[in-house]
């Protein structure tokens, strides 16, 4: 089992910044990629980025490219997601979630998820 925990969302105004962080814990993630997913109130939940347990591979959606950067550090079990330029746009509850080794851009392939953290850009 693996538990995941996300914390750093919160209120911004668009073009702000924010850092999402996803803990994890029960197990070491380093042979899993994390990825995160958005959801916004009435629509599906829907892929923003990815990266593999080595780290060398992200993917993006494209609504986002150039704007979010994925990461993390193995040592400390954690994967971050830095969002600049937001858009009201990009309101939605932020999800982590991990499968093994390599990415993917559907949520049903990952096995853990967090409860998600709320993300308001104000215009």
């Amino acid at each position: 089992q693996v538990q995941l925990a996300e914390s750093g969302g919160g209120v911004v105004q668009a073009g702000g910044s924010l850092r999402l962080s996803c803990a994890a814990s029960g197990r070491t993630v380093s042979h899993y990629a994390m990825g995160w997913f958005r959801q916004a109130p009435g629509k599906e939940r829907e892929f923003v980025a990815a990266i593999d347990y080595s780290g060398s591979n992200t993917s993006y959606a494209n609504s986002v490219k150039g704007r979010f950067t994925i990461s993390r550090d193995n040592a400390k079990n954690t994967v971050y997601l830095q969002m600049n330029s937001l858009r009201p746009e990009d309101t939605a509850a932020y999800y982590c979630a991990v499968r093994l080794f390599v990415t993917s851009r559907a949520p049903v392939e990952y096995d853990y998820w967090g409860q998600g953290t709320q993300v308001t850009v104000s215009s």
